[in-house]
C-alpha cells in the first residue's frame, strides 16, 4: 500500500510541465546515527541548491513566470524509516530541500508508486531497484559517491551510452523512449539559459565508434532541440577516466551496457 503526502512548505509545481525527478530516501539521508534529523546520503549534494534547485531558481530568475521546473519527490521503501515518516519530513526541512511530495511504498509497490507519480527519472543507489523501474519504462540511475558528489554549482547531466541516445530501426524499448523524452526538456531548459554562466551543463559521451558515432548522436541530440556544452568519443575506450574528471551529478546510461 503507497500513500503520498504533500511538502506543504514547497510551493507545488504544475503537473503538466514539470520534470518529476524521485529520489530514494536512502540516498538523501545517510545512516540513522540517533539524532532528531538524519545525516546526509549521497544525493545531498544533487537535491541541495547547488544542483536541481539551482536550476530551478535561476530559470525563475529569468522568467517568473516559468513552469518547466524540476519537481522533487522523495520516495521511501524502507518499512523502518516508513515508520518514522515525520522524521524523514523534518530532515528535508531542516537541510532546506525542495521536496513536493513524500511517497511511503513498499518494495513490491514502489515502481506503481513511480509511474502514479508521473516520474521522468528516478534515482536511487539500489541497482536491483534501477534495473526495475528501467524495465517497466522509468528512465533510471545509479546513484553513487562518484556520481552524486560533484562538487560543482552546476547540474552535470552526462548522456553515455550509444543505445541510448541513437535511433533505432527497431521499435525503441520504453525506457529508451523515456530516455528521448527527458533528454528533450533538459534541451529545453538548457535553451532557456545563455553559452556561458548556464547552471544546467549537458554533456555527450559515445562509448562505441569513432568520430562518425559521436557526429550521428550529436546531429540526433540537435533533432530533439538538445545542444550539448561538451561531447567525449572513447571509441571503446573505458569511460571511468572521463567520468573521474568530469564528476557528473546524473549519469544515463543504458541499462543494458
Amino acid at each position: 500500500m503507497a500513500s503520498t503526502v504533500q511538502n506543504t512548505d514547497v510551493k507545488q509545481k504544475d503537473a503538466d510541465r514539470a520534470v518529476v525527478v524521485a529520489v530514494t530516501s536512502r540516498a538523501a539521508f545517510g545512516a540513522d546515527d540517533g539524532d532528531e534529523v538524519y545525516g546526509v546520503g549521497v544525493a545531498f549534494t544533487l537535491l541541495q541548491v547547488k544542483a536541481l534547485q539551482r536550476v530551478n531558481e535561476r530559470l525563475l530568475e529569468e522568467n517568473p513566470a516559468e513552469s518547466l521546473l524540476f519537481d522533487v519527490v522523495l520516495i521511501t521503501t524502507d518499512s523502518q524509516q516508513q515508520q518514522q515518516s515525520a522524521r524523514i519530513i523534518s530532515s528535508t526541512r531542516h537541510y532546506g530541500l525542495e521536496v513536493s511530495r513524500f511517497c511511503f511504498s513498499s518494495e513490491e509497490d514502489f515502481i506503481e508508486s513511480l509511474l502514479k507519480n508521473n516520474v521522468q527519472l528516478f534515482l536511487s543507489p539500489d541497482g536491483n531497484e534501477v534495473s526495475q523501474a528501467s524495465q517497466r519504462g522509468v528512465l533510471s540511475a545509479l546513484l553513487n559517491q562518484l556520481t552524486a558528489s560533484s562538487p560543482s554549482e552546476q547540474l552535470r547531466v552526462l548522456l553515455c551510452g550509444d543505445a541510448v541516445i541513437l535511433p533505432d530501426t527497431s521499435p525503441a524499448p520504453a525506457s529508451r523512449q523515456a530516455a528521448q523524452r527527458f533528454s528533450a526538456q533538459l534541451g529545453t531548459m538548457r535553451r532557456r539559459f545563455s553559452v556561458f554562466d548556464s547552471p544546467l551543463s549537458i554533456v555527450l559521451m559515445t562509448s562505441r565508434g569513432g568520430r562518425e558515432s559521436c557526429g550521428r548522436a550529436l546531429q540526433e541530440l540537435r533533432s530533439r532541440g538538445v545542444s550539448v556544452d561538451e561531447a567525449y568519443c572513447l571509441a571503446g575506450a573505458p569511460r571511468g577516466p572521463i567520468l573521474s574528471l568530469l564528476q557528473p551529478h546524473l549519469l544515463l546510461i543504458d541499462v543494458e551496457e
